[in-house]
């Protein structure tokens, strides 16, 4: 099979990511219940998940982009089911999202196969009623799936894009982990993954004088409420923010910084509720209808931030809003600031990614001026915040939405 450049380039990151030590597992199924899954048909025994007749489809609640999978499936004879990865919570997980075969037997594809796409060469699973493991990696456009130590499938969802236009879950990069039910005799235990964060060119940014934030371990660098010190968890170079209570807390440098610029990724790592919220127009003010009553539009609310020397009305707001990222909503909505600063903090154009992609943004603040880009558009440019701190430490807020964060550097300027 042939092995595409780019599925090359992403595998050499997946390397460079892990190439000191073996990346951090974490259970997605802890053996007793389905605490962080959603779906029916499927019961606990004996710490495994095994799937019984009324068995559909079996998702987290979490949403994932790039990371491994560790898991070990059984099968009956004629047991048939299929691991989902992006997919989007609903419609059939072989068109919405992307399918890996697992199956006791068939005329068509192999185990490890991606329905409709691509097959596995063909392998030597145990025999029915035994253990096997599997391993899927996902970075990017790349897939690998190990079964039982052999690789069995590589593959490249860009190239495989271009030869299926009209599959819609080959175009996606994230969404949730699934189970695909077709009837009983198939259980899993040991489900564990470990999530990668996007590559980061660590010499260039060390060489233009960027200093890291962030150790990929620990939050030595920043304050951390021990009341609420379980949402905030650092691993695998990713810093995750899991809200577990209604006043949550929010993490502050314990640096303080004037001008500087800050270079960050983060993702949207878990689904929002369904709310209506006002339409931004360029110029900073709110749609309205001939009434005169704002129009409003129904967004998943994900919603978090970025304070800027220690203001929280000099929020960098990161959500889903129809304006997008980048907007500095303590400034566009108040009043007494001028026209011309409200409609500087307003985004010029939504450059988000699709919900649960990592995003790559940069904020640069010299005096009281604000210039933003986010996956290299420029959203804000030149912005001022009258009134802002001359300095101040830099803070992660949210709304209790999952939030991923990874990369952050700064460089004072």
């Amino acid at each position: 099979m042939k092995l595409w450049p780019p599925l090359i380039v992403a595998l050499t990151l997946v390397t460079e990511v892990f190439a000191t030590e073996a990346p951090v597992m974490h259970p997605l199924f802890n053996g007793q219940n389905l605490a962080g899954w959603i779906g029916g048909g499927y019961v606990v025994e004996d710490g495994v998940i095994v799937c019984k007749s009324e068995g559909k489809n079996l998702i987290t609640e979490q949403t994932f982009s790039n990371y491994i999978l560790d898991f070990e499936f059984k099968l009956a004879p004629g047991g048939n089911s299929g691991l989902g990865i992006h997919y989007p919570g609903t419609g059939n997980g072989a068109d919405t999202g992307i399918e890996i075969q697992i199956l006791d037997k068939s005329s068509s594809q192999f185990n490890g196969s991606i329905c409709n796409l691509a097959p596995a060469k063909k392998s030597n699973p145990k025999p029915v009623g035994e253990w096997n493991h599997e391993r899927v990696s996902v970075f990017g456009s790349a897939i690998v799936v190990e079964l039982n130590g052999e690789i069995v499938l590589r593959t490249n969802l860009d190239a495989l894009s271009m030869s299926n236009p009209k599959h819609e879950g080959v175009k996606r990069r994230s969404g949730h982990i699934a189970w695909f039910s077709h009837g009983p005799g198939v259980a899993f235990r040991n489900i564990q993954s470990a999530e990668i964060p996007p590559a980061a060119n660590v010499d260039g940014v060390t060489a233009a004088g960027f200093k890291q934030i962030f150790n990929d371990k620990t939050l030595a660098d920043w304050k951390l409420d021990l009341t609420n010190s379980n949402e905030w968890k650092a691993a695998n170079g990713i810093l995750k923010h899991r809200p577990i209570a209604i006043d949550s807390s929010d993490l502050w440098t314990k640096k303080e910084y004037g001008n500087f610029t800050l270079v960050f990724d983060w993702r949207w790592s878990g689904r929002g509720p369904q709310k209506f919220r006002p339409i931004v127009l360029p110029n900073g003010t709110e749609k309205t209808g001939a009434d005169g009553q704002p129009q409003l539009v129904e967004i998943e609310e994900l919603d978090s931030g970025i304070y800027l020397r220690g203001s929280t009305k000099s929020q960098v707001n990161l959500w889903n809003w129809t304006i997008g990222s980048g907007e500095i909503n303590g400034y566009r909505t108040d009043p007494a600031m001028p026209a011309e600063v409200r409609a500087s903090v307003t985004p010029k154009v939504k450059a988000d990614r699709p919900l649960g992609e990592w995003n790559r943004t940069m904020i640069t603040m010299i005096g009281d001026r604000l210039t933003i880009s986010l996956n290299g558009r420029v959203v804000i440019e030149n912005a001022q915040l009258l009134g802002v701190p001359a300095r101040g430490p830099i803070g992660l807020q949210h709304h209790g939405a999952a939030i991923d964060f990874a990369n952050l550097w700064v460089k004072e300027l």
